[in-house]
């Protein structure tokens, strides 16, 4: 009972944050997560209220695919206003044009939740101007690590595309976490498509890396960008594991972690934690596929936390 309880505080304190910042599709799905109704069950309470709306309109709603501009759709807004036990406008004023989140919204999980050497990271994005969320949402995220034949983290590479929550977003902010010994100072990193490198930033002590990557357009909210880059590091010890902190919700996430034919780990296995200190939960077992060289995981509608990829050597 205190899980149930638990998982039910969380799921109204995330639905109470995108309620208060948006954008709507991200609070919609908070609402239906919230409350525990699918959307067949949606779109029948709807139909009760004389309202005609389809499941796949209300799933594209929700993933933001699409957003309601149409009378009828806003019709349907409101009522789902009421089927979710909602505030009156909660939802509809997420798609006033005029609306503007906060710059510097609260994170359901902080950068200190999710870095122990949060007093340098945090020190870095304040010398690149950068807000906690830079004014974006992930929504979908394909990552690619390389463990080379040290059993060293060379490098990863990730294929990203954002969601703008607010107008005039221009740029994304990405942060590395070496490993144990290893120079940030000689990391490379790498704009490959859409951006251009801006701004770097390392602290040895902490093996931080953060990079200001550009992009080719300013984002007005609700416009989606992709883009794609790169470190390349190889300086640091044996790796062990690659973990992903997510701040906030996010979409979807696929991390591929590609071993040398000379290194290949005897376990590997996907967990998740909600911060750098707290235990790790929801650990599977991952096969090595592509000639026993890859492991991935692969993950839809992604909650603040952690989630990675831990192996073994022996």
């Amino acid at each position: 009972m205190g899980q149930i309880t638990a998982h039910a505080d969380a799921a109204e304190a995330e639905l109470a944050q995108a309620l208060r910042t948006g954008p709507f599709h991200l609070a919609l799905r908070a609402a239906l997560a919230a409350r525990g109704l699918a959307l067949h069950r949606i779109q029948h309470r709807l139909a009760q209220r004389g309202i005609k709306v389809g499941v796949t309109s209300l799933s594209y709603w929700q993933q933001g695919a699409r957003r309601p501009r149409r009378p009828e759709s806003l019709r349907a807004v409101r009522a789902l206003e009421d089927v979710l036990e909602l505030p009156a406008h909660a939802l509809t004023r997420l798609l006033d044009p005029g609306f503007r989140p906060e710059v510097e919204r609260p994170a359901a999980r902080t950068y200190r939740a999710l870095l122990e050497h949060s007093g340098a990271l945090e020190a870095m994005l304040a010398e690149l101007e950068s807000p906690l969320d830079g004014g974006l949402h992930t929504a979908c995220q394909l990552e690619r690590v390389s463990i080379g034949p040290r059993r060293e983290l060379q490098g990863r590479d990730s294929q990203h595309v954002v969601r703008a929550h607010r107008d005039g977003v221009d740029r994304y902010v990405a942060i590395h976490h070496g490993e144990a010994g290893g120079d940030p100072s000689q990391v490379t990193v790498r704009a490959w498509e859409n951006c251009r490198l801006g701004r770097v930033r390392w602290d040895t002590a902490a093996n931080l890396v953060v990079a200001e990557l550009l992009f080719d357009a300013r984002l007005r909210a609700g416009d989606t960008y992709l883009f794609s880059y790169g470190f390349e590091d190889g300086t640091g010890g044996p790796s062990t594991e690659y973990e992903r902190g997510f701040p906030f919700a996010s979409g979807q996430y696929v991390l591929q972690v590609r071993f040398d034919a000379a290194a290949l780990p005897v376990r590997c296995r996907r967990f998740a934690r909600a911060s750098a200190g707290a235990p790790r939960g929801g650990q599977r077992e991952l096969t090595l596929s592509g000639q026993h060289r890859v492991v991935h995981v692969a993950e839809h509608d992604v909650r603040p936390g952690i989630l990675g990829i831990a192996w073994d050597w022996n």
